[in-house]
């Protein structure tokens, strides 16, 4: 096996496999500049491995020996991707005590116009909100007023390195 960075020359291959898992999302624009990484992992038509250019057979894990595929080169038969795309976290900060409810939320609408403008400015598709749980119900209905909305599927997450 081998894990390379994606071509256009996979496209075809991985609309396959989008449409074989039948998940209702829309696949993805392949070429948007959100993409940080596009990753495919490809074997030979027999599964075995594909050798390297010195005919060992290895796999690669380390981003900086990920293989490019050469210009005319037929490629593996590519079996799994992964799309690494930028998304935003968005914190909110503010003082509970100033003021009354009805004007921290003023302030909250103005900060939140002026964010959702700059999120769309920089070519952002979305932007995500973990609520604490302690705010999660009634803050949650006032995102979802905003065209917020709960995403029906688990969210994981992984700190890094």
């Amino acid at each position: 096996m081998r894990i390379r960075e994606y071509t256009s020359q996979d496209f075809d291959a991985l609309r396959r496999m989008y449409l074989a898992q039948g998940f209702g999302y829309p696949l993805p624009d392949l070429e948007s500049p959100l993409f940080l990484a596009k990753l495919v992992l490809e074997e030979d038509a027999e599964g075995a491995q594909i050798k390297s250019e010195d005919g060992i057979g290895r796999e690669e894990t380390n981003p900086s020996s990920l293989q490019e595929m050469p210009a005319g080169a037929e490629p593996g038969c590519v079996k799994m991707a992964i799309l690494l795309r930028l998304t935003a976290e968005t914190y909110l900060l503010h003082d509970p005590q100033s003021g009354t409810p009805g004007r921290r939320w003023e302030r909250f609408l103005a900060l939140h116009e002026a964010a959702r403008r700059i999120a769309i400015a920089r070519g952002l598709d979305d932007v995500q909100a973990f609520l604490p749980p302690r705010v999660a119900r009634a803050f949650g209905r006032r995102l979802a007023r905003l065209g917020w909305m709960q995403d029906p599927w688990p969210c994981f997450s992984r700190r890094l390195p």
